[in-house]
């Protein structure tokens, strides 16, 4: 609850400001350094870039065919400024960039795509989901990306543009947002796997009888799976956007693996639907759980009242102040009465256990 009013008070700040003013809203402000990665299809066709101040980017002219600047950090607004001049950024595009509670979209511009996708990760420690914007704009043979922090999820890519391996260097920038999309979406795999866990436990915990704080888990679990909708639904959206309507920025090639990406959204939804069914299920397995705990404990506390009937019956009419009771007299009328009372309860006892009531 912490980090959302944190974000709310960032956007109360931003509110009332002009279209397309820039103003950071997110949780990491933290030092801005731009990657910048040039490559061809050429085996020897790459060049890395690093960048962490204004002056250096703006001397910097790039020499192969595609190039890749990653963007880790959005504090530094100067550097993000010149980016978006350099590549003839919209306004808007710029502060969508910088305003990190964007939802997974897709939008087209003149000359250039903009793709706004949540990267997943599990939290073990907080034993949530925790979900970070990830900005991506497809030109003409470039590509820039934005994040919060270094995740290291896109490192693979770069040592494939490294080592030239697989198709990357071959299919230009639009196979590299593929690429990009594809490691998003699979991310996600890990943090179905992390949750398929979690309701695992807690089934195991819900039928061993658990106590009252499981039901505050399934809760926070049935929560964490809100947050996992509202990020998958709008990525399958957006991929379904990219073949259908803005199929001019993909070649017939990469078309092709688009396609797979929207296969890996679709099976991560029908995944998610499933774990979400189990965890709404969890609730009313707890609740029958208890109600039949309940019940055998009132039939035990049940069958004991009954037993004790008889005998607190015997107990009364014997502590009676009646001087006229023939028993009270008789030698052995004490031991008699423990005798009745001790075979009623066995009696009892012993049908109650073969009509299984005990």
């Amino acid at each position: 609850m912490g980090k959302k009013r944190r974000l709310l008070r960032q956007m109360a700040d931003k509110a009332g400001l002009p279209p397309g003013s820039l103003h950071y809203v997110g949780e990491h402000a933290s030092q801005t350094l731009a990657t910048l990665i040039e490559y061809g299809p050429g085996e020897q066709d790459l060049r890395e870039t690093c960048f962490s101040s204004l002056e250096q980017g703006k001397g910097f002219n790039p020499t192969y065919p595609t190039l890749w600047l990653n963007v880790h950090g959005l504090g530094n607004i100067d550097l993000l400024q010149e980016v978006g001049r350099r590549f003839g950024l919209h306004p808007l595009t710029l502060e969508d960039i910088l305003n990190t509670t964007q939802r997974t979209k897709v939008e087209a511009y003149e000359h250039y795509l903009f793709i706004v996708a949540k990267l997943g990760r599990f939290d073990a420690a907080q034993g949530c989901v925790v979900n970070e914007q990830i900005a991506i704009v497809l030109g003409r043979g470039w590509v820039l990306t934005f994040q919060e922090q270094a995740s290291g999820t896109f490192s693979q890519i770069r040592e494939h543009l490294r080592k030239g391996a697989g198709q990357v260097r071959k299919l230009g920038a639009d196979y590299l947002v593929y690429a990009l999309l594809d490691k998003i979406v699979d991310r996600y795999f890990g943090v179905l796997e992390a949750l398929g866990e979690q309701v695992e436990a807690l089934e195991d915990e819900v039928s061993e009888g658990a106590h009252i704080g499981v039901l505050k888990r399934i809760h926070a679990l049935r929560r964490e799976m809100l947050y996992l909708r509202r990020a998958l639904w709008p990525m399958r959206e957006v991929l379904n956007s990219l073949q259908r309507d803005d199929a001019d920025y993909f070649g017939a090639e990469t078309q092709i693996y688009l396609r797979d990406v929207y296969d890996h959204a679709v099976h991560l939804i029908e995944a998610q639907e499933m774990l979400r069914d189990l965890v709404g299920g969890l609730t009313d397995f707890y609740m029958s759980n208890q109600g039949n705990r309940l019940n055998r404990e009132m039939r035990m506390l049940t069958v004991i009242a009954t037993i004790f009937m008889p005998l607190t019956f015997i107990v009364g009419v014997y502590g009676m102040n009646f001087d006229h009771m023939p028993e009270l007299h008789w030698r052995y009328g004490y031991y008699l009465v423990w005798a009745l009372m001790g075979a009623i309860g066995i009696g009892m006892g012993w049908f109650f256990w073969r009509r299984r009531w005990l």
